[in-house]
């Protein structure tokens, strides 16, 4: 009786503890499977199989383990014999300069002037009377032929103002450091009056207005010289910034971009991403850069301290500066001067002292620094201020990943300095791709195989790259600056062999920059840019094995799904 009693309770021991054991078993909500998985964890380099469980990674390894997390509910995600990485992150772009540029006129595979007037024409069928046309994305070195009439460079506005009489039109150059307007736009702006006064040269402090050799201006407004004509065009309204931000989202899905670093923002853009957040339509992580043109904005935000968000969707821990111009505008601040125009040195667009100021106040309060630097001189200096900051207060300088955006012409002796001073090059390879082929005209052969998009260099001596397109500078695509990032070609595939080849980045390095790196340049890399447990479940799912495929087909490459926060927000129906 004892004995049937002691087993009676055993049993009754034994069922609960299975219970319990059942109870506290951890089912995965998204179980993912049946293709090559590149995880970018030093670990494990390639798994089976991964199981989340709503936001979060919790098992990678083989199949055969992964089917303990399934259950009814679990959705199951079959690759097909597709390839999957860790979310891309785009490492510097502008996020409503996207969304806006799918709503303004976007001339960004514009291929001539006349194509440039065209587009313009065929918007003024639609425009009212006196209504502003504005776009992006022109780049008068990347035309097939030059126009006769081109003064210092660039084209002039006759052709453009011929087909808009009518309307101010006003194109953003693709890099965004320069600006072409018709005669209405200028007329608005008063520019026109100034000429017949006898004002010959618009130069003002961080800027140029191009003018012909009668002193009148040809259209071209050159860096700070933008906001002669800017503050004359009408404000964004609410209404379009929404639509611009749901367009940017959706481009993002579609490109496998799962983080994007917006590199200087507004305090209406933060207000706005706070409310997308509220409504729950921040599908994309941002980590957002404070623009440092409002110094009333950096002033606020110190005293606030940086906000890192406990949702991972908006953090805001970092100061963006913009120091010099472009190489495409002769904007770009060089130590030397132009090649194709002597007398040129670029622009300084930013006092030199304030970002000193800057990089003082980023310690004091938290803040990364991000100063945009594309000239040899603009990279020197804001090595040499960041420097003096670091010696200054050495405590505050231990873990402050203070970045350059673009670092796109160094001189050779500050290669080096980027490592010793733990100073983030954030480039966007695929610059490389689309500027090389003219570039050489702006620094000539020795300065360009010398110090231009020097990747491998930088890698070598210690420091990460985060990659980018700096859209809507570029599209944004990852796979055309993976491509640039490894094979050094432009889009076309030329040159044979790549420009200057020793650059090149492996392929597992350019994944990095495109996922690991990147989310240590924001200081998120605990959380995000490999496939780890605990870490998000973002992934990027391709057609193809980026790396594996023959070099020549990484362009076919296309995104398959993208899934956000564990869930799946794109599918390719293709």
């Amino acid at each position: 009786m004892k004995l049937r009693l002691s087993f009676a309770c055993l049993t009754i021991i034994l069922l609960l503890i299975t219970s319990c054991a059942n109870t506290d078993k951890e089912f995965a909500t998204m179980l993912i499977y049946g293709g090559t998985i590149y995880t970018v964890d030093s670990t494990l380099t390639t798994v089976e199989a991964v199981a989340v469980k709503d936001n979060l990674i919790i098992f990678t390894g083989n199949l055969a383990e992964a089917q303990q997390f399934k259950n009814e509910q679990t959705q199951l995600i079959d690759l097909k014999g597709k390839t999957m990485t860790p979310g891309l992150i785009e490492g510097h772009g502008h996020f409503m300069g996207l969304g806006y540029n799918e709503l303004n006129l976007d001339l960004i595979n514009t291929t001539s002037y006349q194509e440039i007037i065209d587009a313009v024409a065929e918007r003024v069928k639609t425009a009212k009377p006196g209504e502003w046309i504005t776009g992006r994305g022109w780049h008068q070195s990347k035309w097939d032929s030059l126009p006769i009439d081109m003064v210092k460079g660039f084209q002039t506005h006759n052709l453009l103002s011929d087909v808009s009489p009518n309307n101010p039109v006003y194109l953003g150059h693709a890099s965004g450091h320069a600006g072409f307007a018709n005669s209405k736009a200028m007329e608005i702006a008063g520019l026109q009056v100034l000429a017949k006064e006898g004002i010959k040269n618009f130069e003002i402090e961080g800027g140029e207005v191009i003018v012909d050799a009668l002193g009148r201006p040809t259209g071209i407004f050159n860096e700070r010289a933008q906001s002669l004509i800017a503050k004359h065009i009408p404000r964004e309204t609410p209404e379009t910034d929404i639509k611009a931000f749901e367009l940017a989202v959706r481009a993002c899905h579609e490109n496998g971009i799962t983080s994007f670093h917006d590199a200087g923002i507004p305090k209406k853009t933060i207000a706005l991403y706070d409310k997308m957040k509220t409504e729950g339509k921040m599908k994309t992580r941002i980590y957002a850069m404070l623009t440092g043109w409002d110094k009333e904005l950096l002033s606020e935000w110190y005293v606030k301290g940086p906000f890192v968000d406990p949702d991972h969707l908006v953090t805001i821990r970092s100061v963006k500066l913009n120091c010099d111009g472009a190489l495409g505008s002769r904007g770009a601040w060089l130590l030397e001067s132009y090649t194709d125009r002597p007398d040129h040195f670029g622009h300084e667009t930013l006092p030199m002292g304030f970002v000193k100021e800057t990089a003082l106040n980023g310690l004091n309060n938290g803040f990364q620094v991000c100063a945009h630097a594309i000239g040899d001189r603009a990279n020197r200096e804001i090595l040499d201020r960041y420097e003096l900051a670091f010696n200054e207060l050495p405590d505050l300088a231990s873990n402050h990943r203070f970045r350059i955006e673009h670092a796109q012409h160094l001189h050779p002796e500050d290669i080096p300095r980027f490592a010793e001073l733990q100073v983030i090059p954030a480039m966007q390879a695929v610059h490389m791709s689309s500027d090389r082929p003219w570039a050489i005209d702006r620094l000539g052969e020795k300065r360009i195989k010398e110090g231009a998009y020097m990747w491998q260099a930088l890698l070598k001596s210690g420091i990460p790259i985060v990659n980018g397109t700096d859209v809507p500078v570029e599209p944004l695509n990852p796979i055309a600056s993976f491509y640039a990032s490894v094979s050094r070609k432009t889009l076309k595939g030329l040159p044979e062999g790549g420009y200057e080849p020793e650059q090149k980045m492996t392929r597992a390095q350019a994944l990095k920059s495109y996922t690991l790196d990147a989310a240590y340049g924001a200081f998120e890399e605990d959380i995000k840019g490999s496939i780890t447990i605990g870490k998000l479940a973002d992934f990027t799912i391709y057609s193809q094995d980026l790396m594996t495929v023959q070099e020549e087909d990484i362009l076919s490459t296309e995104i398959a799904m993208t899934i956000f926060d564990g869930k799946v927000v794109y599918t390719n129906v293709n």
